[in-house]
């Protein structure tokens, strides 16, 4: 497919388009059935997941878990169930075990593999942690509980730091051009500025993705009864050089104790799961049309 090339004839004169901005509070998005405008990014054939935290960074932490092994439990067991319920997909992770990659090594492995999706999985919190003073007037730390706050969200990254995705995906292209130029970006001219243009479509389409996605997601744990607090923008050091669509989703409240057993339950994961693989292949199936 010449990619830029029909880059450039769809969506060249959307330039002066603004770009969609979005709200920290949760508000209405694409549910599944919604029409998909049909989209330059292509298939999903890889995806990369990365449990949130781990090694010496644990995470939110509740009254008998930590965030860290959470996450990793879960992405292992959406990994494994990608793979079985869609062939063809190539499941790549930041981490298998309880080791801290660094945040920005986390999309740059996404974008070395050149991954079709980023997704980052990790559990909320409402505790806090404040100071207070003993009865000898000295000052000690303490977490201050709110097991009532319940509920998942999923997250996009702020649009203020959407400059930091430039060189992510003049990156990606740069590879994809020396590999397979000719099939793939026919007509690439550095010098021609309309080629650089495209490079900011792309930014605004991954973003728009990522919203589609997002909503897929917060679609599917409100399908499950599970409580929504919708798809939000958060300025995410972790999503903000991925140079794909990415989101990062809080799976439920580690600091409320029904939703942390829910969370280290067998079935609470096996339906957290099936919650974010159902998401994932619906973006998949409609992206493809």
């Amino acid at each position: 497919m010449n990619f830029l090339n029909s880059v450039k004839r769809i969506y060249l004169p959307l330039v002066s388009i603004s770009i969609l901005t979005i709200s920290t509070s949760a508000v209405p998005f694409p549910t599944p059935s919604d029409p998909m405008k049909s989209s330059s990014i292509g298939k999903v054939q890889i995806v990369c997941l990365d449990a949130g935290h781990g090694g010496h960074d644990h995470g939110a932490v509740g009254r008998k878990a930590k965030e860290k092994d959470i996450a990793l439990a879960v992405v292992l067991k959406l990994g494994k169930r990608i793979e079985e319920g869609l062939p063809g997909v190539k499941v790549i992770y930041t981490r298998t075990t309880d080791v801290y990659p660094k945040l920005y090594e986390r999309p740059a492995l996404a974008n070395k593999h050149k991954a079709d999706l980023f997704i980052s999985v990790h559990c909320n919190s409402a505790d806090r942690d404040v100071r207070r003073k003993n009865s000898r007037g000295r000052y000690y730390n303490a977490i201050q509980r709110n097991p009532s706050v319940r509920g998942t969200e999923t997250l996009v990254c702020g649009i203020h730091r959407l400059d930091q995705q430039d060189v992510a995906i003049r990156e990606n292209a740069s590879i994809l051009l020396e590999e397979n130029y000719k099939e793939n970006y026919n007509g690439f001219d550095p010098k021609d500025p309309s080629s650089y243009i495209v490079f900011k479509l792309m930014k605004r389409q991954y973003r728009d993705q990522s919203i589609r996605l997002a909503s897929y997601m917060q679609h599917e744990f409100s399908a499950a009864s599970r409580g929504n607090r919708g798809v939000k923008e958060q300025g995410l050091a972790v999503l903000a050089t991925a140079g794909m669509p990415a989101v990062l989703t809080e799976i439920g409240f580690i600091s409320s104790p029904d939703e942390e057993d829910y969370m280290l339950s067998d079935a609470g994961q096996k339906e957290i799961v099936e919650n974010l693989f159902q998401s994932i292949k619906t973006y998949k199936n409609n992206v493809e049309k």
